[in-house]
């Protein structure tokens, strides 16, 4: 199945280490710009339900603010307890200033 970008925000919107929520056909979305790429993860936490967005951006990872978990925004896999799970990556394209994600695909 190919999968279906959307337009999620404009590049110029995203600011540097600083998440930003998105909604995309129903699936909450955590967008980051670090390191000169932009990632997208499923906004919320794996461990409890919380939303990623409220959290902070280091070295490519995104913090739980609840309970600490951080998570690589690359892959979605924790490096910090007590999340023990995965949260979903979806694939980003650029096109011009628009951000488009893909949450019909998880990688």
């Amino acid at each position: 199945m190919t999968p279906t970008f959307l337009r999620a925000c404009a590049l110029s919107e995203l600011e540097e280490a600083t998440p930003k929520r998105v909604e995309l056909e129903g699936v909450p979305v955590a967008l980051v710009r670090t390191e000169g790429e932009v990632f997208a993860v499923n906004d919320i936490c794996s461990h409890a339900n919380v939303s990623l967005s409220e959290g902070e951006v280091e070295d490519c990872q995104i913090e739980c603010w609840l309970h600490g978990s951080s998570f690589d925004l690359r892959t979605g896999k924790p490096s910090s307890l007590p999340a023990t799970r995965p949260v979903p990556v979806y694939p980003v394209k650029i096109e011009g200033d628009d951000v488009l994600v893909s949450v019909t695909q998880e990688s």
